[in-house]
């Protein structure tokens, strides 16, 4: 194929329609669900229905003009990039950041991709012992991203197309209130949007999670809870109280010293996570609780946050 060619018709540079070439190769993909079953998938999966009104309407029909060769090509082979992984547990890319304001299908590729693993990885779970609820629950993600993205007017996908091939792989669980992803020297939490960070909440999806990995993982070996995380930052010791849900989080963990984290940026990420929006003025962010003011003043004040790792005994 043309490489130039593919990537000049996509928008995005050769280099990354090279890199989906180079580690997909020849490896299989996976095919979509039938369209007729696509409706009650997407329920599972917690996808809301204006999301799922426009899935449904860029779905990749054989004779849908939304798909030109260029798309179905990076569908079939992101696809396959993200198979070929299966049980992995890093950070991995499906392919170039599309431009998505050229319709559904450029919107909604990755998650055509991701509908076509889910019985792929369904499979995966099965093999190590995970039960329908864990699976479907970690799965669900999906719903709970797009609609983060839908209230971001498009600014979250590009972080969360790379985020959720951790789920198409096996690689991360949902477990109470945290999600829990496997790594070489610690499992790593992460903390959806899903309700108050609350002690016993944590404590019991840390219980869930001790219990977890030696049952459906026993090669693998875990002595660590990790999370790297602008929540971890002390300066918020600053601004709120003690008992605060995240102050209480953070105290349990021993930072590790600060490295500057590659590739991202904690004033960002915090405004990401906060406000959901990358693009609204300071000022004209909303200051109704202690974390929003501390936020903002915090910026507005010329300061910065910081991306902390920290971990405490599995």
């Amino acid at each position: 194929m043309d490489l130039d060619a593919t990537a000049a018709r996509l928008g995005v540079p050769v280099e990354e329609v090279d890199r989906v070439h180079r580690l997909a190769g020849d490896r299989p993909s996976a095919p979509l669900p039938a369209r007729a079953d696509a409706p009650v998938i997407l329920d599972r999966l917690a996808v809301r229905p204006d999301d799922a009104a426009e899935i449904m309407a860029g779905w990749p029909d054989p004779d849908s003009p939304l798909w030109t060769p260029e798309l179905r090509w990076l569908l079939d082979r992101s696809t396959a990039l993200v198979r070929a992984d299966l049980g992995g547990y890093e950070w991995l890319p499906p392919g170039p950041v599309l431009p998505r304001d050229r319709g559904p299908a450029w919107r909604h590729l990755y998650v055509y991709a991701y509908l076509a693993l889910v019985d792929v990885v369904r499979g995966y779970h099965r093999d190590h012992g995970v039960t329908d609820a864990v699976s479907w629950a970690t799965l669900a993600d999906l719903g709970r991203n797009l609609a983060v993205d839908r209230r971001m007017r498009g600014e979250g996908w590009p972080v969360m197309q790379s985020w959720l091939t951790l789920h198409a792989r096996g690689g991360v669980y949902h477990l109470g209130r945290l999600q829990h992803q496997r790594g070489d020297t610690a499992v790593n939490l992460h903390i959806p949007e899903a309700g108050p960070l609350t002690p016993d909440a944590v404590d019991a999806s840390l219980d869930a999670g001790r219990a977890f990995f030696p049952r459906h993982f026993p090669d693998e070996r875990h002595p660590a809870f990790s999370c790297g995380s602008w929540l971890l930052d002390p300066q918020l010791l600053e601004y709120l109280p003690e008992d605060s849900n995240i102050v209480r989080f953070q105290r349990r963990f021993e930072l590790e010293p600060y490295e500057e984290p590659e590739g991202i940026d904690a004033d960002v990420e915090v405004l990401r996570f906060v406000f959901r929006t990358l693009s609204t003025p300071l000022d004209r962010l909303p200051r109704r609780t202690v974390l929003q003011r501390a936020v903002v003043d915090h910026l507005r004040a010329g300061r910065h946050w910081y991306w902390r790792r920290g971990r405490f005994p599995l």
